[in-house]
This record gives C-alpha cells, sequence and structure tokens, in this order.
C-alpha cells in the first residue's frame, strides 16, 4: 500500500513542472510577438504549443500530469501593411507572428494560479507529515 501523503507530493510536485514549462513556452510566445522573418516574405516566428497528459507513476499509483507534446500553432499569419520593415514584400505587407498577446497572458495568469496551487498542495501536504511525525514522536 503506498502511502497517500507521498502520492499528493508527487502528483502536486508533477504539476510544478508541468506548469514551469508552460509558463516557459508562454513567456517565448510573448517575446517572440512582434518577430517578423529576416528576408521579406519570410515566415515569421509560429507561436508555440504545449499539450498534457497524465501518467501513471509506478511507485504511488497515483494519476500524475506530464508534458505530452510541444507543438506549434499552424494558424494562419496577422498581415500588416509596414513598406519600411526589412521583411515586407514587394506590396509593403510584413507577415507578422501568430501569437494574440491577450490569450498568452490568459493562459500565463491560469498558468501561474495552478502552479501556486500545487505549491499550496505541496506546503499543506508537508505540514501534515510533520504533524503526524511530531504525534508519532509525542507516543513514544
Amino acid at each position: 500500500m503506498t502511502d497517500p501523503l507521498l502520492a499528493s507530493l508527487r502528483v502536486a510536485g508533477s504539476g510544478l513542472e508541468a506548469q514551469s514549462t508552460r509558463l516557459r513556452i508562454v513567456s517565448e510566445n510573448i517575446a517572440n510577438a512582434r518577430t517578423t522573418g529576416d528576408t521579406p516574405g519570410a515566415d515569421p516566428y509560429r507561436r508555440k504549443t504545449i499539450t498534457f497528459g497524465s501518467e501513471l507513476d509506478r511507485v504511488t499509483g497515483a494519476e500524475t500530469v506530464e508534458v505530452r507534446k510541444l507543438g506549434v500553432d499552424q494558424g494562419d499569419f496577422i498581415e500588416e501593411y509596414d513598406p519600411g520593415n526589412p521583411a515586407a514584400d514587394e506590396r509593403g505587407i510584413v507577415k507578422m507572428p501568430n501569437v494574440n498577446i491577450l490569450i498568452e497572458m490568459g493562459d500565463m495568469r491560469e498558468s501561474n494560479r495552478t502552479y501556486e496551487a500545487n505549491l499550496q498542495t505541496i506546503k499543506q501536504t508537508r505540514e501534515m507529515i510533520s504533524a503526524t511525525i511530531a504525534l508519532l514522536r509525542a507516543s513514544q
């Protein structure tokens, strides 16, 4: 039989790792939201995506979260008229990344809150383990 407190720590720890990766991906998207191609008509930065999946932790028997796949958003690029831009084509159109800052900020906020919830779970579990140890010591 596995310890439910240990299982809680593993589940929350996997959530921290997954959300940390998600925050990195969102940060890359925001940082490259205006990154165009190097030459006229070249494709700009493509928004990165992340997919999660569940994984059975064989030690505890708990379902943990893992990063299943990192990908790119195949959505259309945004076209802007900017004839002075070095990446502009012969019509003055520049292909801009398919990054929507509002979506990225929403993803960042959700990821941040999920990270904080997992961190709080770890803190509470550690307190319960400490309380259990204190009770066991007191009963001896």
